[in-house]
């Protein structure tokens, strides 16, 4: 009898790793449950009616900017930029920090 081939773990092997391919795309793709950030223009009644924060400082997410913020805490635009002199307004990044009071 002849030796046998290592090729032939070559498919299931193919198979296994399809597999798992699947899977990860599959799961990575159902967002809303890892997704921390809101979406934009997903606003509620709770969320419009909430009383102004009392939060000392923030951490900027993606798509956010000084109006959104300053509307979110009660506190006016022009205050945001005179508490964050060294922040420009017009290139705000992700994980920056603002201070509101």
């Amino acid at each position: 009898m002849p030796p046998r081939s290592p090729t032939r773990f070559l498919a299931p092997g193919a198979l296994l790793a399809v597999l798992v391919a699947v899977f990860l795309v599959v799961s990575g793709g159902m967002g809303g449950v890892s997704d921390p950030a809101p979406s934009a223009g997903t606003t509620t009644e709770a969320v419009a009616t909430k009383k102004p924060s009392t939060r000392k400082r923030y951490t900027i997410r993606s798509n956010d900017n000084l109006s959104s913020i300053a509307e979110r805490f009660g506190v006016s635009v022009d205050r945001l930029v005179e508490l964050n002199p060294k922040i420009d307004p017009q290139t705000l990044r992700a994980g920056q920090r603002l201070r509101l009071r």
